[in-house]
């Protein structure tokens, strides 16, 4: 299977999937509750839409001004919503997926609008130019609800019609989920082989960073705004798993800023955000279990 079959049709029918199977744990009752009791979704669109991108440009400035195509690159990663793959990671971690929908919805319509802007203004910063960020915002908003939202409504609509078979297929959905992402890491790495320690040398501790503290704030903010413990988890979760293949087709697409270097911090991070997730995850339910 070669790299483009995988991220065309492979990549994008896993994570419908994937979505689908989200859909089948859901119901209208749990997006009711998050209308009702909105802190959460302000609490995780405050560290998704201003925390992160914010730490993107103190990380950028601090440790990759010597070199500003990935100073740029990892500023167009921060500045990407986050994708399907954090919804199956607190799907996983039995986070609250409805709220994970929810916020990576409003971050990625938010974000389709504003990454031109903060893309210039980062290019002005590091590189002393300015270029024209072509996105073209119809296209992503359409692709973003084929792969996320309709999936996932055919799962809630399944679900309340044929409630006992959506129980029945939550647990075997949940492992062909888990397959499903990791052949996609799988793939990634396979993809990169060739470059992927001249990769982290050159980004890895940067993206690692930017990762790590988007979890730490995503996780300890929430805790300060009293939110239980599935919306803390859901939100460190959504605010560290960034949609990795948006940040990547914009720094190196012809039609966007066409610069293969400032997609390597999107492809070192697409990376070490699934090892790092799977840890925090994995510490989060034995610590449960412990207690």
């Amino acid at each position: 299977m070669n790299a483009s079959l995988i991220s065309t049709v492979f990549l994008p029918l896993a994570l419908a999937i994937i979505m689908l199977g989200l859909g089948l744990s859901l119901s209208l009752a749990d997006f009711k509750s998050i209308a009702i009791f909105p802190k959460a979704v302000f609490v995780g669109a405050v560290t998704q839409l201003i925390v992160l991108p914010l730490l993107g440009f103190g990380i950028a400035y601090f440790m990759l001004s010597s070199t500003p195509e990935l100073a740029v690159g990892l500023i167009v990663l921060a500045m990407c919503p986050g994708g399907p793959t954090s919804n199956l990671l607190t799907h996983l971690g039995n986070g609250d997926t409805a709220l994970c929908i929810t916020l990576t919805a409003i971050s990625s319509i938010v974000k389709i609008f504003t990454i031109p802007v903060m893309v210039n203004l980062a290019i002005v910063m590091f590189m002393k130019q300015a270029v024209a960020v072509h996105l073209d915002v119809a296209g992503t908003i359409v692709k973003i609800v084929a792969i996320t939202i309709v999936p996932a409504a055919i799962g809630m609509f399944i679900k309340s019609q044929f409630s006992n078979f959506a129980n029945a297929a939550q647990k075997p959905v949940k492992i062909v989920s888990a397959v499903f992402l990791v052949l996609i890491i799988v793939s990634a790495v396979l993809k990169e082989k060739a470059h992927i320690a001249d990769f982290f040398l050159q980004a890895g501790p940067a993206a690692l960073l930017l990762n790590v503290l988007g979890m730490t704030i995503g996780y300890f903010l929430p805790k300060i705004f009293n939110l239980n413990a599935g919306q803390q988890l859901t939100i460190s979760i959504e605010t560290s798993i960034q949609n990795g293949t948006l940040a990547i087709g914009i720094a190196s697409s012809p039609l966007m800023l066409n610069n293969s270097t400032m997609a390597i911090p999107a492809a070192v991070y697409s990376i070490i955000m699934f090892l790092t997730a799977g840890v925090f995850i994995s510490f989060l339910n034995r610590r449960k279990i412990g207690q």
